[in-house]
């Protein structure tokens, strides 16, 4: 899979990898042919191929372009480590790229932790011009390649992503760093040093999320469902109730993320007067610090009222919202001395 520059991209267009069909503005395909994938929060070393070692100015952009695989997969996908010695490496000069390509991997043998990843030297003359990357100036000219950002792509061929599908005046680039063709300085997203949510998408589909408090990629409309239950139906005025509700994608589309729990969301309380179809919100249930996806508030209701737990659809999360069947709790009267006091507080 090789990285283009833009001219070339459209010059040999038919020669390209035609990649499954997928949405634009959706997330990442998967690689043609990907196989397998790499186990969950694995870290896999590599080395400089052999003769390729790269320049100094080089050298500390590829082993950036690494490190942020790491810190923007959004997931629990490889991680690519530098080590002196390992089955699998990066090259600068010597490469096994395609004429048009300035860098290009191999992820063939990567069940026994091998992939190549190769890049163009410096200078190196193609037929629309001569290579320049923009680490190797004080200063980046208009018109060179991010070393950084290239090794960020390729490595997100390695991981299992292919080419993201733009809208056809690319208004969306910057939701990808995984191209078809890239950006040349100062073009949208020509050094963009984190995936985009399009290209995380992808990876949580694959390798999931790191945790369930993590957000969802915005790339994503996941649909999700609650439980929801109460401690009784039937109270003394003046005694609590503790309503619980479970949070969790519920998507068929989820990939690995199927029936994850979410956790630390906004989860509010609801109740509604028996005969009304007039909702009030109580309060915001408090999430659970022991168990992933719970949240509860104890409350002591005044009058019987029905009950019910909704997480209203976030603008930063790839998750769609949801709203529980109703509960209703009977309250009757204490009389006489000792009746307890009224009592409304959060929960665990």
């Amino acid at each position: 899979m090789t990285r283009l520059t833009r001219s070339t991209a459209i010059a040999l267009a038919a020669l390209a990898l035609v990649a499954p069909a997928a949405l634009a503005h959706g997330p990442d395909p998967l690689l043609p042919g990907s196989g397998t994938l790499w186990s969950k929060d694995q870290v896999v070393p590599f080395q400089w191929g052999t003769g390729g070692t790269p320049p100094s100015w080089a050298a500390a952009a590829l082993d950036a372009g690494a490190a942020d695989v790491a810190e923007s997969s959004g997931s629990r996908a490889a991680a690519f480590v530098r080590t002196s010695s390992a089955p699998a490496s990066m090259s600068y000069g010597p490469t096994a790229c395609d004429s048009f390509g300035i860098a290009c991997m191999d992820r063939t043998g990567m069940s026994n932790g091998t992939f190549r990843v190769w890049f163009r030297p410096q200078g190196y003359a193609f037929d629309w011009g001569t290579l320049k990357w923009c680490q190797a100036y004080d200063t980046a000219p208009s018109g060179c390649y991010d070393i950084e950002t290239t090794t960020l792509d390729e490595l997100g061929h390695v991981e299992v992503l292919g080419h993201h599908v733009n809208l056809a005046d690319e208004s969306d680039f910057t939701d990808a760093v995984v191209q078809y063709a890239g950006h040349v300085k100062p073009k949208a997203g020509w050094n963009q040093h984190a995936f985009g949510r399009c290209d995380v998408a992808t990876l949580q589909l694959q390798y999931e999320r790191r945790d369930p408090a993590n957000l969802v990629s915005t790339c994503l409309s996941l649909a999700t469902s609650m439980t929801f239950s109460g401690s009784t139906d039937s109270v003394v005025y003046g005694t609590t109730v503790r309503f619980a509700a479970t949070l969790k994608i519920a998507s068929t589309s989820a990939g690995a993320m199927t029936g994850d729990p979410l956790s630390d969301r906004t989860v509010v309380l609801q109740r509604r007067a028996i005969g009304s179809s007039t909702w009030t919100t109580v309060g915001t249930m408090s999430p659970s610090s022991t168990t992933e996806g719970a949240y509860s508030m104890t409350v002591g209701p005044t009058a019987t009222y029905d009950w019910r737990a909704t997480f209203a659809t976030p603008s930063n999360d790839g998750v769609l919202g949801s709203t529980t069947s109703t509960f209703r709790v009977t309250v009757t009267t204490c009389t006489g001395g000792g009746c307890p006091l009224s009592v409304v507080r959060g929960g665990d």
